[in-house]
């Protein structure tokens, strides 16, 4: 690739459905890109063609997924695209992809959005619509917390998984009829010099799963949701006495 060229990828994609309704063919756009992009001192490196694929997932779009890697790999300096809704309706997709092409030194022009980051006005439209990305971003973030946060008051269950010792019984955290195991392995642990080896082996669980229950707080009869560790509303399987003699003697083996 001669150095003082400069290269362009373009990317068009129609489904059936937008053809029928509104005539936007590939031919339409290829030849309008090409023409911009040549307008622009760029040749073209290669047209990378989705026809009768869906806007929604970047990753079911095989040509998609060629160019991406072509321009991880640098083989062109710039992504041509007809209009934004060619490329992705996800705005998180569009932004976390955009971002990537920046990463890896690539810029992006849309055509009929007047949306590129080659100058200074495309990349402050580019951080604007980034900005908003990131606003939606947050507001979906509260308001997954608080409707979360209103399910556990009343009455929900934050917990998706039982842990050992536990089911779900009504949606609600209940002791299994194999409870006993957690009141037996906190104990062993504790009170004998059975290593975490032994004691992983004796219950069928990895060291690392072993002292997922040695640290497990649900079995305090608490929750953990939103970072914090509440109160829950089922009932212990051990006291916390031997729940904090248990982390003290773990922290020593973990610390040796």
């Amino acid at each position: 690739m001669p150095k003082n060229k400069k290269f362009a990828a373009i990317y068009i994609r129609v489904s059936t459905q937008d053809q029928v309704q509104h005539g936007i063919s590939l031919r339409a756009q290829e030849q309008a890109l090409k023409n911009y992009a040549k307008s622009q001192g760029y040749e073209i490196f290669k047209i990378y063609k989705d026809e009768g694929k869906s806007a929604k997932a970047i990753k079911n779009r095989p040509a998609m997924m060629e160019m991406l890697q072509a321009a991880e790999l640098r083989k062109f300096q710039a992504i041509f695209i007809y209009k934004l809704d060619r490329f992705s309706r996800s705005l998180m997709d569009l932004i976390t992809t955009i971002e990537k092409l920046k990463e890896w030194g690539i810029d992006f022009i849309s055509l009929q959005d007047k949306i590129e980051t080659t100058s200074a006005t495309g990349k402050l439209m580019f951080h604007i619509v980034s900005a908003f990305a990131e606003f939606e971003r947050n507001v979906v973030g509260e308001r997954t917390k608080f409707t979360m946060n209103s399910k556990f008051q009343d009455g929900g269950n934050p917990v998706t998984r039982a842990p050992l010792g536990y089911k779900f019984v009504n949606k609600q955290l209940a002791p299994s009829e194999n409870s006993y195991i957690i009141q037996e392995i906190y104990q062993t642990f504790l009170n004998t010099d059975t290593s975490l080896t032994q004691l992983a082996k004796k219950y069928n669980l990895s060291v690392n799963g072993l002292k997922k229950v040695l640290k497990n707080q649900t079995y305090l009869g608490k929750v953990k949701f939103a970072g914090k560790i509440l109160q829950g509303k089922h009932n212990p399987l051990i006291s916390k006495d031997l729940f904090d003699k248990v982390q003290e003697k773990l922290n020593k083996i973990i610390r040796r």
